[in-house]
């Protein structure tokens, strides 16, 4: 059974790792090798600013304390500056090969963004304690909404990142460590591997971010199949993820949506769950909804699953939930046709964001999952939640660890977060990507080919699509001969 996020010490009791307060880095059993320790404090620890360099802080139960409400500089007003002036000409195009100001960024790489993936990896380990099937798919497709759940408002741009750019995670209380590189440049192709740190599952992907613009609006199509593998069980779940867009990028309050069907196959059982993130709709009553029902292998309808992707997902009888829907159906209608009367229909484009806890909960549904509430000052910290605050933290310990790579070391990033004032960041970001330009061009001349590091391209044995998948020997931390990116 799912249930809705546990409290700091549940959580913690639920991943049941121990750590050493007096050590940054422990043995990997089973490599022999240092793995970094990088483990997340509880929400009711000390708030302190966090800044780069400084020695990592431990609470009394050993576990490490993380930012959870600060940055170390709030972010800067993008009130005067207009993206129109630099989007006007790009309507329909791709805008991967589109320059913008790092004004619009946020202080994380697109690295690090993807890794919000994890937040909510208590999901995973309730499905890998539960001996049912289909209660594991509720658990997996209650994890697969919760990725999407931390753009809601973030409608700051991660920095691309470099080719051969990496990013590590290790998170002991969460109980997974993360690698990930970007293995492509053109197309841009981030690839990532996670797995438990007790091999009790494998979490793996590689998203290509088709970005386009639709004069009022920028949609993200997350190109890339999602895949997570249960040894436990032998079973392996895949899904895609479902396009968001960006709503009033010329004038007006940006706000986002997620649309499009996600499917989520169990490839040993046959069973499916199917998704529908709703799009907003001409009322905008459709906003951040999502329905879709769990179905056997031979196609009968054993449960209806249905929340917001902003807020949280129940499950219930399908018959209970059908009833639902048809019995507000008629009210629906003829408050639709009131609005029509009354010329209230809204601009789709000026639909306002929802206050919080608006989904109707069917008699009989069982909580699956709920977001936790973001930090009071997340506005000015780029909406980002205690999770994301946490991403780019740097300690010293680190510093000997992480390869050169590593995307917490980048000039351009680093200096956004700390709030540099005047061209610090602007100039990195220029001299960055000119660095790169310059790589490319010399291996054009000597005729040589970019070799990935820690992936290859391969077949996914589940789906028997290409992919990119993980080499192994990270975790070894013999990072010889690293390429100098930064």
């Amino acid at each position: 059974m799912c249930l809705s996020p546990p409290d700091s010490e549940s959580e913690l009791s639920l991943s049941g790792f121990e750590t050493v307060a007096s050590q940054s880095c422990e043995e990997d059993e089973d490599e022999g090798s240092v793995m970094l320790s990088s483990t997340c404090s509880s929400p009711a620890s000390t708030l302190e600013q966090d800044h780069h360099g400084d020695k990592a802080e431990t609470q009394p139960n050993g576990i490490t304390k993380h930012r959870s409400a600060l940055l170390p500089a709030p972010m800067f007003s993008r009130n005067d500056f207009s993206i129109w002036s630099i989007l006007r000409n790009c309507i329909g195009m791709e805008l991967s090969k589109i320059t913008m100001p790092v004004i619009f960024n946020e202080p994380l790489s697109f690295l690090q963004r993807l890794t919000d993936y994890m937040e909510h990896t208590y999901l995973i380990h309730q499905a890998n304690a539960s001996s049912d099937s289909i209660e594991r798919m509720k658990c997996v497709a209650a994890f697969a909404v919760s990725a999407v759940a931390s753009q809601w408002e973030r409608t700051g741009k991660p920095f691309n990142p470099l080719l051969g750019e990496t990013y590590e995670l290790v998170r002991e209380d969460l109980g997974f460590r993360l690698i990930s590189e970007q293995v492509s440049h053109h197309p841009p192709v981030s690839a990532f591997h996670a797995e438990g740190l007790k091999q009790d599952f494998v979490f793996h992907g590689s998203i290509y971010p088709k970005l386009k613009f639709w004069g009022k609006s920028v949609e993200a199509e997350p190109k890339g199949t999602i895949t997570l593998e249960l040894p436990k069980h032998n079973e392996a779940y895949t899904w895609t993820n479902p396009t968001c867009c960006v709503h009033n990028i010329i004038v007006g309050q940006l706000w986002i949506e997620q649309y499009g069907n996600v499917e989520v196959v169990n490839h040993r059982t046959g069973e499916r769950c199917y998704l529908n993130f709703k799009p907003c709709g001409l009322f905008g009553k459709e906003l951040h909804k999502v329905e879709g029902y769990i179905l056997d292998k031979s196609k009968k309808k054993l449960c209806a699953l249905y929340g917001k992707w902003t807020e949280c997902l129940y499950v219930v009888d399908p018959s209970a939930f059908e009833a639902h829907k048809k019995n507000n159906k008629k009210g629906a209608e003829d408050k639709k046709a009131t609005e029509i009367i009354s010329g209230c229909a809204e601009d789709q484009e000026e639909v306002p964001s929802p206050p919080a806890d608006t989904v109707e909960v069917v008699p009989g549904s069982q909580l699956l999952w709920k977001i936790a509430p973001r930090p009071a000052n997340s506005v000015q910290m780029y909406n980002f939640t205690c999770f994301a605050m946490q991403l780019n933290e740097l300690h010293k310990e680190m510093e000997g660890a992480i390869p050169q790579t590593d995307c917490r070391l980048r000039p351009d990033i680093r200096a956004m977060e700390n709030g540099d004032i005047g061209n610090d960041w602007c100039e990195e970001k220029k001299r960055l990507e000119e660095k790169q330009r310059a790589a490319r061009k010399n291996r054009s001349k000597a005729d040589e080919e970019w070799k990935t590091r820690w992936f290859q391209q391969g077949q996914n044995p589940h789906t028997s699509s290409q992919d990119w998948l993980f080499c192994g020997g990270y975790w070894n931390r013999a990072y010889s001969q690293m390429p100098d990116i930064y």
